[in-house]
């Protein structure tokens, strides 16, 4: 394996895992009922967009044209604002359940996207590895059902699915503008533009937040939301979008409801039995197999050689 792709999938991995313990702080956070979920995706936002901008001082300058600060803020819309916003307002109308069980179409749209408007392959092979996946991370999900409250709401599963689409486009159409700059620059720019497109929303929220009585374990969780889950999740995110094919880097998002069962039976809420053992087998088997399908590239290449050499058979995906 290539030192980039190597690098991409660390990258996937690292991020989603930051992701999946992000979630305990997240919820001490929310269930404290003294910071909404809105009020906490401003500060992700801004918290975020701050860190990036420091960040920023740092590094090499990197001059951004008119054109693609324009495309920057169509990808800020549709990877953080359309997707975060959606989800929260999904969940808060449906129950954790449902909302993770339609978390994980994520990579089967992307690969239908992708096959649009990068005209991917949909090969066997990625249709089984993004299905063994699926199964893997269904199979945690489900058998942590009878610990989740609440009822499903279609309207909320919506906007759960409309998040996970809004995801996939960003990964798709905006693969080539992450492979033109540095990470950093990428994020201080998409942040920027989150935080601009939020605050109108949250002002009151986040403005009727006393602050002078919060205790000190809510600034710690923010300070992970922010810093773990979203400042360095999303400063990998780019890495592994401009190594990794569309359909492989959100395979990944399999990962995060294993780190959540791993929480769980750390924290004493649950116990690790044979079913999580085979689910997280499935989870990264799932990924393997994705890997190992064949790329554009690959297909195109195959042709061209299939074209000079007249080949009596096409090798299978």
């Amino acid at each position: 394996m290539k030192p980039e792709i190597l690098k991409g999938h660390v990258a996937m991995l690292t991020a989603n895992v930051l992701w999946g313990c992000m979630s305990p702080s997240s919820k001490i956070v929310l269930s404290s009922g003294l910071v909404n979920a809105i009020s906490l995706t401003t500060f992700r936002m801004l918290g975020a967009a701050i860190v990036f901008w420091i960040a920023s001082f740092f590094m090499p300058k990197e001059h951004v044209p008119h054109e693609d600060l324009k495309d920057l803020f169509f990808a800020a819309l549709f990877g953080i604002v359309l997707n975060q916003g959606s989800y929260i307002f999904g969940v808060s109308m449906t129950s954790p359940i449902d909302a993770t069980i339609v978390a994980t179409s994520t990579p089967i749209i992307t690969m239908i996207i992708a096959a649009f408007y990068l005209k991917e392959p949909i090969t066997g092979t990625k249709i089984l590895g993004v299905f063994v996946g699926a199964a893997g991370a269904l199979t945690l999900i489900l058998s942590g059902q009878q610990a989740s409250a609440g009822g499903g709401n279609v309207w909320g599963d919506l906007l759960c699915l409309f998040a996970q689409c809004c995801f996939s486009i960003y990964v798709v159409v905006y693969k080539g503008l992450i492979g033109k700059y540095s990470p950093v620059t990428l994020m201080k720019w998409m942040f920027t533009y989150s935080a601009i497109c939020t605050i109108p929303f949250s002002y009151s929220s986040v403005s009727s937040i006393d602050f002078a009585t919060l205790p000190l374990s809510i600034y710690l969780n923010i300070a992970v939301v922010v810093l773990g889950g979203t400042f360095f999740a999303y400063l990998l995110i780019p890495i592994g979008q401009r190594a990794l094919r569309p359909t492989v880097a959100t395979m990944y998002n399999y990962v995060q409801p294993i780190v959540a069962s791993i929480i769980t039976v750390i924290v004493g809420l649950d116990t690790f039995g044979l079913m999580k053992s085979i689910a997280i087998v499935l989870v990264f088997l799932g990924v393997y197999i994705v890997t190992r399908s064949k790329s554009k590239a690959q297909m195109d290449a195959w042709k061209a050689r299939a074209k000079a050499d007249r080949p009596e058979q096409e090798p299978q995906s």
